[in-house]
C-alpha cells in the first residue's frame, strides 16, 4: 500500500495516497470529515481524460496516521509539500473540496507554485467560515461551538445526520442515496476523533482573507448556489474578489456535495478547466 511519510521537527506522519493514470498530475484534497473516498466519481473521469489523478487521506482521516496534534494548516499544507516532493511531481494541478480549499491556499503562501500549474477550489471554506464585523455573513461563533460541543459529546450522533445537509438531501432525493448518506457516515465515523475535531477548529477559525493575493496560477472556483454548510456569499463570492487569475463557476441549485449530486456538471466543469 503506498504511503509517504513527513518527517518534521513536530511529528512524522504517514500519509496514504492513490494513483492512477499518467499525463498532468492532479491531486484531489478531500473536505471534512471524510477521505479520499469522496472523490469517487472524479477520479475515474480524470484518468480517462488523460491525467494522473492522485487523491490521498488527510492525516487523521482515512487511513493515513492518527496523530494527536498539529492539524493547523501549515501542517497539512506541508503533508501535501512532501508528498509533491516524495513522487517528484511538477506542472500539478491541485484541488481542494470544502475544507481542503484551506490546504491549496496555504500551500501558496508556505510553498509558493514552482511546481503547481493550476488551483481548483471546490465548495470550499476560503477565505473565512466564521462570523466577524467584517465578515457578516459568516457562521456565528455560538454555532461552530455547537459543533465543536457536538463532536466532543456525541461524535458519532452528529455525524449521522450531517450529510443530510451535506447533500440538501430532502431537495436531492433524486440525486444522493441513502446508501451514500450510509456510506459517509461510515468513512466519517472511522476517522480519529482527535482529528474530527482539531480539524474542525482549523476550518472554523482560520482566516485566508490576506493569502489569496499568494495564489498565481489560473484558478477554478466552483460553489453551489444552495450550499447550507458553507454558503457561497462568506466563501467564493469574496474568493473569486480575492484571486487575480479566476473563472468563478456557479451550480444554480447545487449543495455542498455537489461533487455528488451534481456529477455531470461538476465533472464537464473541472475537466474542461484541466484541458484550458
Amino acid at each position: 500500500m503506498p504511503f509517504i511519510t513527513n518527517k518534521t521537527k513536530k511529528d512524522n506522519v504517514d500519509i496514504f495516497y492513490e494513483d492512477y493514470g499518467s499525463g498532468q498530475p492532479v491531486i484531489l484534497i478531500h473536505g471534512w470529515p471524510l477521505s479520499r473516498k469522496s472523490w469517487e466519481q472524479q477520479v475515474w473521469k480524470i484518468v480517462e481524460s488523460g491525467y494522473r489523478c492522485i487523491s490521498y487521506d488527510r492525516r487523521g482521516f482515512g487511513i493515513s496516521s492518527f496523530s494527536w496534534n498539529n492539524y493547523d494548516y501549515s501542517s497539512l499544507a506541508s503533508d501535501l509539500n512532501e508528498l509533491i516532493k516524495q513522487l517528484e511531481l511538477t506542472n500539478c494541478v491541485i484541488v481542494g473540496f470544502s475544507m481542503g480549499g484551506g490546504e491549496v491556499v496555504r500551500y501558496f503562501t508556505d510553498f509558493g507554485s514552482d511546481r503547481i500549474s493550476k488551483a481548483a477550489l471546490i465548495s470550499s471554506i476560503v477565505p473565512l467560515v466564521k462570523q466577524k464585523d467584517d465578515n457578516p455573513d459568516g457562521v456565528p461563533e455560538k454555532d461552530l461551538e455547537g459543533i465543536k460541543d457536538a463532536l466532543e459529546e456525541d461524535r458519532l450522533g452528529f455525524l449521522k445526520n450531517f450529510h443530510k445537509g451535506f447533500y440538501n438531501y430532502d431537495d436531492n432525493k433524486d440525486r444522493v442515496s441513502q446508501a451514500q448518506l450510509d456510506y459517509d457516515f461510515i468513512v466519517a465515523s472511522h476517522a480519529s476523533p482527535r482529528a474530527t475535531i482539531e480539524a474542525a477548529k482549523a476550518w472554523m477559525h482560520t482566516d485566508f482573507r490576506s493569502e489569496l493575493q499568494n495564489i498565481d496560477v489560473p484558478t477554478l472556483i466552483v460553489h453551489g448556489d444552495a450550499d447550507k454548510t458553507v454558503p457561497i456569499a462568506t466563501s467564493a463570492k469574496q474568493a473569486a474578489k480575492g484571486i487575480k487569475n479566476n473563472q468563478f463557476e456557479i451550480i444554480k441549485g447545487a449543495p455542498h456535495g455537489l461533487n455528488i449530486t451534481h456529477k455531470e456538471e461538476f465533472n464537464k466543469i473541472l475537466i474542461d478547466f484541466l484541458n484550458s
